[in-house]
């Protein structure tokens, strides 16, 4: 380090907690150091990992430069030959460094297991890795920081930190322009300082009489009072909120629906348990207890291999031994046929038919990056890396109409882990793909549809965050589009994203519970993207940022609670009840979904998402960026300039 820097705070036993595909499950814990440092250019929050650390004052500053939190990728290397350096190279990948003047906000949750952990978030939309505290400490660091920024508590999550910009000459000249207050300038900025978030509210909203005392009123209002004008707004749309601004300001409509219940999350289904679930003859006694069981708690990782087929189609719920035998059979005769079909494709053949050309082009290159950090596809020559791509191959000659579709590789791949066999990881493959296929139509209508229906469901469950994100070019819910498209394969580790399949694939506790697994996760991050203010380009980063850092568990609780809250709403619109699978009465048509902005069918425009087939791509304006090295899919956009703005009639 630099013998100019200066380091102002120094805390070891700081982790970042990563989640291993060979750890079983089990957090693995990085130690390191968190320094605040005083350097020419600034002062910056560093975290290094503790086999890296060094104050040796030859160390080159580019050790300590900043890692994006997007490419926080583990290097390709021997699981059974790791060096010492290859170690250090992969703990250098999590190091943190920037200038504080470039955060915008930060989230310091209560201690968990005994000890509080730090998210950081910058003003372009970059979310780190969670600091843990495991030796105390968070509180002196933050202490720290209000030395050098300004600091507020998000009033709506208590979690969450918003460091406010100031310049106290501008604030003054704006507040003496605006003529909103009695206060001196001065004052006001003092006041704004100290509280800016109660100081603006006061100012600006007028929806609380807080700081009334300094407002320049009329003395003889000519506007009808809020509890008047509230009761007005009741009649016509009943089971809102109504939230009063600035005379042309845009309403905020708040849905009432009832208080979300807590649900509880079970034990897995264990070998015991399954074998119960049989008869002498081997048929399932019954399904529905089965379902609602991996629905609680997922499956043991041990009977997968045995649960999934029925999960997935390759066995029938009413089949028995001896026809599973009969069955299984049945498949391998015709995965091999099939196979062999392109297998014996002449390489003249094959110069004169460019859809194989290019179906097998896309594939070897997804195949090559398809979860290449999994002890199971690891290293250079992996023969599991062959069978990915000959199946995938021979479900091109299965299904010739859809052939192979950027993504489907990711899909494979955990089906593959489990089963470990050719034939049965391609025919649960299959089974997956009669569930997704719509989610890889060129025309783009099975992704549209989706996201339209996510607009729809946040319409009623938040319409304050589906306002925001309207009015922030992201009401077409285009950075949901991976979670969707893979079934959130790249936003849960590799052990959680089996578990959440399995889940979902029991159909409980609704239709399309995928839809409303998203509105948990982004009810999570609404403080963040409103305090923040984050744009689109700042949302797109962020959602992208938050992969891997999802809570499980808790993710599917708030989901099932949600859909519980929305089930049990008097006012659901019937196009909600139908995107959910519920019960249409008669008289749920007369019922219209609040609308947060208004539309104009003919100024808006269709959206059009990157799908890339046979080595081409179909897109809208935007311009696709990568994501993790051993991702097949590449679907983020740097500027989408079309929106979905679909609202019910």
């Amino acid at each position: 380090m630099s013998a100019a820097n200066q380091i102002l705070y120094e805390k070891e036993s700081v982790f970042i907690h990563i989640n291993v595909s060979n750890a079983k499950d089990k957090d693995t814990h990085i130690p390191g150091r968190v320094f605040l440092i005083a350097k020419s250019e600034g002062v910056y929050l560093e975290w290094k990992a503790e086999d890296v650390v060094s104050l040796d004052g030859a160390q080159s500053d580019q050790d300590w430069s900043m890692v994006s939190s997007v490419g926080f990728n583990r290097s390709d290397r021997d699981a059974d030959t790791v060096s010492m350096n290859a170690k250090m190279d992969s703990r250098r990948k999590y190091n943190i460094s920037f200038d504080l003047l470039d955060l915008k906000s930060f989230k310091r949750c209560a201690p968990n297991h005994g000890y509080a952990n730090i998210i950081f978030i910058l003003k372009d939309g970059t979310t780190f890795p969670a600091l843990h505290f495991h030796t105390g400490g968070s509180k002196a660091l933050l202490k720290e920081f209000e030395k050098y920024i300004h600091i507020r508590r998000s009033p709506n999550d208590q979690r969450l930190f918003i460091v406010i910009e100031h310049d106290p000459e501008m604030l003054s000249k704006s507040f003496d322009e605006l003529q909103l207050f009695s206060d001196s300038s001065n004052d006001l900025v003092s006041k704004f300082i100290k509280d800016p978030y109660t100081a603006t509210l006061g100012g600006f909203s007028k929806v609380t009489n807080f700081l009334r005392n300094v407002l320049i009123l009329d003395d003889n209002p000519t506007v009808r009072p809020d509890d008047e004008l509230a009761d007005l707004l009741h009649e016509d749309i009943p089971g809102m909120e109504i939230s009063h601004q600035e005379p042309g300001f845009e309403l905020v409509t708040k849905t009432k629906l009832p208080t979300r219940p807590k649900v509880p999350r079970g034990d897995h289904l264990t070998p015991g348990q399954w074998g119960i679930q049989m008869d002498t003859e081997g048929k399932i006694k019954d399904k529905d207890a089965l379902l609602e069981r991996i629905f609680r708690g997922g499956i043991d990782p041990s009977i997968r291999i045995e649960v999934w087929k029925f999960l997935l189609c390759y066995y029938t719920w009413d089949s028995n031994h001896k026809t599973r035998q009969e069955q299984r059979k049945r498949r391998v005769d015709d995965y091999f046929r099939m196979k062999l079909q392109w297998k014996t494709i002449s390489a003249e053949q094959e110069r004169r038919f460019a859809t194989l050309r290019e179906r097998k082009a896309l594939i070897d290159k997804d195949v090559t990056r398809t979860d290449r950090t999994h002890t199971f596809y690891m290293g250079e020559k992996n023969q599991n890396l062959l069978v990915l791509n000959d199946i995938l191959m021979t479900y091109c000659m299965y299904n010739f109409d859809l052939g192979y579709v950027q993504g489907m590789s990711d899909l494979l791949s955990p089906i593959l882990v489990i089963m470990e066999n050719e034939v049965d990881a391609f025919w649960c493959f299959a089974g997956l793909m009669e569930r997704l296929c719509g989610n890889f139509e060129m025309d783009q209508n099975g992704m549209k549809v989706q996201l339209s229906q996510i607009h729809k469901l946040m319409q009623v469950y938040d319409p304050e965050l589906c306002h925001y994100l309207e009015s922030h070019d992201s009401g077409n819910f285009y950075f949901c589009f991976r979670w969707i498209l893979i079934m959130f394969k790249r936003e849960f580790h590799f052990q959680e994203t089996q578990r959440l399949w399995e889940v979902m694939w029991t159909d409980k506790p609704c239709k399309n519970f995928h839809l409303i697994i998203t509105l948990a996760i982004l009810d999570n991050e609404k403080s963040t993207l409103i305090e923040n203010q984050f744009g689109f380009t700042e949302i797109l980063k962020h959602i992208n940022d938050i992969s891997l850092a999802i809570p499980l568990e808790d993710t599917l609780k708030k989901a099932e609670g949600i859909f519980l809250q929305l089930k049990n709403y008097k006012k659901l619109p019937k196009p909600v009840k139908e995107i959910l699978g519920l019960e249409v009465s008669p008289d749920s048509s007369n019922h219209t979904t609040p609308s947060t902005t208004p539309v104009n069918r003919e100024n808006s425009p269709r959206l059009e998402l990157p799908l890339t087939r046979n080595g081409g791509t179909n897109s809208g304006s935007g311009t696709a960026a990568t994501t993790p090295d051993d991702s097949s899919i590449e679907i983020l956009s740097d500027t989408v300039d079309s929106m979905i703005n679909h609202n019910y009639h």
